[in-house]
């Protein structure tokens, strides 16, 4: 394809209506609903995910502590770290910047889904400056079993490392996510923010004391790695850890430490991604909101950056760096689970746009103006394709609409739930239902899945776990940005 006809391609696609009028405060409830499937631990008796149960109520048991709780990342039943607090921290960003925008019943269960993944993160830092933990499960063999949580009996090992081990990403995510969840928290639960707050500073503290990925550990590599080495380093987690304490703390040493090492710690490089991994696009969106709102001058490489990142979207200008686009219209990049990539990024367009519009101004790419609507243009296609405006005439949100994937790669919605068969399938048993055509039994309501491929192709089979995969790293960011079109609705 030439560059040229791609660019007319985009475009056109960018300024097609909306073919289907959706339901964007639909989307937003399931969106939120989808984390009460993921839940480890003594479910509540406000339980609305009925057909889970309790599960995995012993993890920490083997270091003497206490993990239960949490989230399972995707559609295994482990317990990584890393994720579960970037998944935080997206889940309090869209309680901050978004709760606008959101009923308070919506607010209120956000803050729900919030709350069960902090607590949890609370734990994994309760024994600094000594030890963190890192993970709870031991990935290769419950990859080698499809179980469902309730009845699983894969080993249910806890990993942590002990002062001075590095572990820079980890904790310096943690500490994101502890700190953007102090502001979630402010006024609803003022107590328990000042708590997480507390321990976001003292986990930062470990994070800069202890420089390095928390994978150099060779017992944590084996366990964490290939599915959540940290590939992109660990300098993006700390200036991503010091921005948002920057944020909660309003303290002028978070604004030093972002200003000394920004440079040294690589921001000039990888601004045009983000994600569990990397966080440098995030953190220039985020500090950009300093420079808008109180004109902080030595922060003004962040806000430029960011620019440069927004300014990518947009084929017809002249930059260096263009985001990808597939036939159909959906960000893309190299790699699997396509809709990871989408939500992150959308995310930050509209955050962004939405700092634009508060401070009347716009986006000025070279020789090219662009209001903040033209930024929610982008996302409003991204959403659109979501929930079903896309070649393969699908919905990506299990649950919404008509047209959904029914075999998705996801070990408690693919098996009888426990409240219907209460005997345990066991491993090899397991593997006849994930190789079984038949649909899921139980609809893991909300979910969105990884999604198609670069021609918008999709093999929705439970087989196939980059295209019907769920994580919650996909949901997190989406519950902001559904939250902006339902208070919305009309944006065209």
């Amino acid at each position: 394809m030439k560059p040229s006809y791609f660019i007319l391609t985009v475009l056109a696609l960018l300024l097609l209506p909306t073919a289907i009028p959706h339901d964007y405060s639909e989307a937003l409830r399931k969106s939120i609903l989808f984390f009460e499937g993921q839940r480890s631990g003594r479910l509540p008796k406000q339980q609305r995910m009925t057909w889970r149960g309790d599960s995995a109520l012993n993890d920490g048991k083997n270091l003497n502590t206490d993990l239960v709780g949490g989230y399972y990342d995707a559609g295994d039943n482990i317990k990584f770290h890393f994720p579960m607090a970037f998944t935080a921290t997206m889940l309090a960003w869209s309680s901050i910047d978004f709760q606008s925008y959101m009923s308070q019943n919506d607010l209120g269960h956000n803050l729900i889904a919030l709350k069960w993944a902090t607590d949890y993160l609370l734990k994994t830092v309760s024994q600094l400056p000594n030890r963190i933990f890192v993970q709870v499960g031991e990935a290769q063999a419950d990859h080698d079993c499809w179980e469902r949580p309730e009845d699983m009996d894969t080993p249910r090992t806890a990993f942590a490392l002990d002062a001075p081990d590095p572990a820079s990403d980890l904790a310096g995510e943690i500490a994101a996510a502890l700190a953007a969840a102090s502001i979630a928290f402010k006024q609803s639960r003022p107590k328990y923010s000042v708590v997480l707050l507390d321990k976001a500073i003292k986990t930062f503290q470990y994070a800069d004391s202890h420089r390095g990925c928390y994978t150099d550990n060779p017992n944590v590599n084996k366990a964490v790695c290939p599915f959540y080495c940290s590939v992109n380093g660990y300098k993006d987690e700390l200036l991503w850890g010091a921005a948002w304490l920057r944020r909660a703390t309003g303290d002028d040493y978070y604004l030093e430490y972002l200003v000394n090492n920004r440079q040294a710690f690589g921001q000039d490089f990888n601004y045009l991604e983000f994600g569990w991994d990397n966080k440098y696009g995030g953190v220039n969106v985020l500090i950009a909101k300093e420079i808008f709102e109180k004109d902080a001058i030595a922060l003004t490489a962040y806000k430029d950056a960011a620019e440069e990142m927004m300014c990518a979207f947009f084929p017809e200008t002249s930059g260096p760096h263009h985001m990808s686009y597939t036939p159909g219209g959906l960000l893309y990049k190299p790699g699997n689970s396509q809709l990871q990539n989408m939500a992150a990024l959308s995310f930050l367009l509209l955050t962004y746009a939405d700092y634009l519009s508060n401070s009347s101004q716009q986006l000025n790419c070279s020789n090219h103006q662009f209001q903040p609507d033209s930024l929610r243009r982008i996302v409003k296609r991204q959403v659109d394709y979501v929930l079903g405006d896309n070649p393969a005439k699908l919905s990506y949100m299990v649950g919404y609409g008509d047209q959904y994937p029914r075999q998705i790669h996801h070990r408690g919605a693919s098996i009888p739930s426990v409240k219907v068969q209460r005997n345990a399938f066991g491993c090899l048993l397991g593997w006849n239902i994930f190789k079984s055509p038949n649909p899921d039994p139980n609809i893991l309501v909300g979910a969105v899945i990884g999604g198609p491929d670069v021609d918008d192709s999709f093999i929705g089979k439970r087989t196939n776990a980059s295209d019907t995969e769920p994580t919650t790293y996909i949901n997190a960011p989406l519950v902001g940005v559904f939250a902006y079109f339902k208070s919305n609705p009309n944006f065209s």
